[in-house]
C-alpha cells in the first residue's frame, strides 16, 4: 500500500530531483496535477470508465511529470460528500500513456448517479459525476442525452459546454473533432479576415508530444472540464484528430490532391503519424482498455443499450473507408461515386452492424456516426448548373449508402445522429421514394465562429433538397428526448462564441413519431 512517505521515497529512487517536482512548501507536485480535469465514459448498467491525467505542467514535456509510474487512488461514492464509498482502488499512471488513468468501475447499481474523484501525492482532483444505465431489456419510458462535437480552439470559446453541463442528461455522444491539427493565421467572417479568438500552441501536429500538447491545451478549458465532469461521454473521433479528410491509411494532406502525386505522404509515413494521434486520443478520452490503439488502429465501433427503449450503434466512418472519389471536395459526381466495391464502414464493421441492428427489440434503433448520410445537393446559388455533392460524406459512396438504407427499410424507428458539418440540419433518409429513417446533424461547439441563423443561400439549398426540414448556422449542441411514442431532438444554440460567456436558446425541435419514419418540425 502506498502512502506519502513511500511515494516520496519511490519518486527519489526514480531519479526525481527535488527542484524538478517539489513545491517550495514541501508538496509532491510543482503544481496541481489534475489540471486537465476528470471525466467518465462508456457507461454500462453496472459501471463506467473514470479518467484523469496527471499533468502539473500540461504544456511541458511529459506534462511536467517524471518518467516513472505514479500511484493514483480513486473512489466512487453514492453521495457528493463521499460518506458512502462503494468502490475504490489504486491505479498506476504510466509515463508510456502520458500518465493517464483509465479505471473500469463495475459492480454498481443500475440507473443511478455516482460521484468519483482521484488522489495522488496528497492532491485531490475535481469531483466527477456519472450515471449508470438501466439494466439491458429493462422497461424504460424516457431517456434524455446530449450530442456535441467539432470544437476548433481558435474559432471560439467553449461556453456551449457550460450550458451542456447544466442539462440533466444520461450521457453525451461526442462525434469527434475534439482537436484540430493545424493553427490558422486568419479566420473568416462574411468573407473578411479576422484574428483567431485564441491560438493553438503549435502550427501543425507531427509526433506524439505534439498531439499530447494539443489535447492538453484544449482540456485546460474550464467549460469543457465542467461538461466532462458531470456527464458520462461516449467518445468518438472524426478527421481533425489526425488530418483533414483522412481515411484508412490515406493522408489527404491537401484537399483535391491526387494521392498518386509524388509529393503526397506515403501510407507508411502517415501510419506513423496516425499511430501517435490515436495514442494521444486514447490517453485523453474516458474509454475502455479495449480501445487502446493496436498498430495505430482503435476498435471504435461499439453498442450501447438503454433498457428496452434504445439501442445505439456507435460507428467508425474513417478507419476502414476507401479514398474519397473524384479527389474529394464539394463537386459534381464522377464515376467513382457509383463504385460497387466502395466501402465506408468496411466489410467487418458493416456485418457487425447488420447483426446488431434490430436485435434485442428496442423501440428505437440509433446510429451515432460522423458524416452525413443524406445525399444532398450542395448548391446554394441558382446559377450553378450541376448537382454538387459532399464527397467526404456518404453521398460520395452510393453503393454502401444504398445498402445502409436498404437495411433501415426493414426496421422501425431508425434515427441517425451525425456531426462534421458545423451547422444544424435534419431530414428524411429516403430510398426509392420511401422514407426509411431520420437524420439529425448537429452543429459545432465552436468551429466556424459565431455564425448566423442561416448561411447565405440556405433558401436555395432547402428548395433543392425537399427531404431537408430545417437548417441553421449557429453553434451549440443537440439534446435528444426519447420516449415510447416519440423522439424529439432539440437544437440548442448560443448567440456567439467569440466571447467566453454567451446566451443559450432552443432554436428548433425535430420530432420522429413511433412507427412513422421521417421528421416533422415542432
Amino acid at each position: 500500500m502506498y502512502n506519502r512517505r513511500h511515494f516520496l521515497a519511490g519518486a527519489t529512487a526514480a531519479g526525481l530531483a527535488a527542484p524538478a517536482i517539489l513545491r517550495a512548501e514541501g508538496g509532491i507536485f510543482r503544481d496541481f496535477p489534475f489540471s486537465l480535469g476528470v471525466a467518465a465514459g462508456d457507461p454500462a448498467s453496472d459501471g463506467f470508465v473514470i479518467w484523469t491525467r496527471l499533468a502539473p505542467e500540461p504544456m511541458a514535456p511529459h506534462g511536467g511529470m517524471p518518467l516513472a509510474s505514479i500511484p493514483v487512488d480513486w473512489e466512487v461514492a453514492s453521495d457528493t460528500g463521499f460518506r458512502d464509498v462503494v468502490a475504490k482502488g489504486t491505479e498506476l499512471a504510466r509515463p508510456e500513456l502520458g500518465h493517464s488513468v483509465h479505471v473500469e468501475v463495475a459492480g454498481l447499481q443500475a440507473d443511478r448517479p455516482y460521484y468519483y474523484r482521484f488522489t495522488a501525492g496528497g492532491e485531490r482532483s475535481l469531483r466527477g459525476r456519472a450515471r449508470t444505465l438501466p439494466m439491458p431489456g429493462a422497461k424504460v419510458d424516457a431517456l434524455k442525452f446530449g450530442v456535441a462535437g467539432c470544437q476548433h480552439y481558435e474559432s471560439g470559446f467553449y461556453g456551449a459546454y457550460r450550458h451542456l453541463a447544466r442539462e440533466e442528461l444520461a450521457f453525451v455522444y461526442h462525434y469527434g473533432d475534439f482537436i484540430y491539427e493545424y493553427q490558422q493565421d486568419y479566420l473568416y467572417d462574411d468573407g473578411l479576415p479576422i484574428r483567431p479568438v485564441r491560438r493553438y500552441a503549435q502550427r501543425a501536429l507531427i509526433d506524439l508530444s505534439d498531439f499530447r500538447n494539443a489535447y492538453a491545451q484544449t482540456l485546460l478549458d474550464i467549460d469543457q472540464q465542467a461538461a466532462r465532469s458531470v456527464h458520462a461521454f461516449l467518445s468518438s473521433f472524426d478527421d481533425h484528430e489526425i488530418r483533414n479528410d483522412w481515411v484508412s491509411d490515406i493522408d489527404n494532406w491537401k484537399l483535391g490532391l491526387d494521392t498518386n502525386d509524388p509529393d503526397a505522404p506515403p501510407p507508411e509515413v502517415f501510419m506513423l503519424k496516425k499511430q501517435a494521434a490515436m495514442q494521444a486520443w486514447y490517453e485523453h478520452m474516458p474509454v475502455r482498455r479495449s480501445m487502446l490503439p493496436r498498430g495505430g488502429m482503435v476498435a471504435l465501433n461499439r453498442e450501447l443499450r438503454y433498457g428496452d427503449l434504445m439501442s445505439m450503434q456507435l460507428l467508425d466512418t474513417r478507419q476502414y473507408r476507401d479514398d474519397q472519389p473524384c479527389q474529394d471536395g464539394f463537386k459534381p459526381a464522377c464515376p467513382g461515386v457509383y463504385d460497387k466495391n466502395a466501402q465506408v464502414l468496411g466489410k467487418a464493421q458493416e456485418e457487425w452492424l447488420n447483426r446488431n441492428l434490430g436485435a434485442g427489440g428496442a423501440t428505437w434503433n440509433t446510429l451515432a456516426q460522423q458524416v452525413t448520410m443524406m445525399s444532398l445537393d450542395r448548391r446554394r446559388k441558382p446559377d450553378e448548373p450541376e448537382k454538387i455533392l459532399n464527397l467526404d460524406s456518404w453521398a460520395g459512396y452510393e453503393a454502401p449508402r444504398d445498402r445502409m438504407l436498404a437495411r433501415m427499410g426493414g426496421l422501425r424507428n431508425v434515427v441517425v445522429l451525425t456531426g462534421d458539418e458545423h451547422q444544424n440540419f435534419c431530414g428524411d433518409l429516403i430510398r426509392q421514394d420511401k422514407v426509411v429513417g431520420a437524420e439529425f446533424v448537429g452543429t459545432s461547439i465552436s468551429s466556424g465562429g459565431d455564425g448566423s441563423d442561416q448561411r447565405n443561400g440556405t433558401d436555395e439549398w432547402l428548395k433543392l433538397n425537399p427531404e431537408l426540414k430545417f437548417a441553421n448556422d449557429q453553434r451549440g449542441y443537440m439534446v435528444c428526448e426519447v420516449g415510447r411514442e416519440a423522439w424529439q431532438t432539440h437544437f440548442m444554440v448560443v448567440d456567439k462564441v467569440t466571447t467566453p460567456v454567451n446566451i443559450l436558446s432552443k432554436r428548433a425541435t425535430g420530432v420522429v413519431e413511433n412507427g412513422r419514419a421521417g421528421i416533422t418540425m415542432a
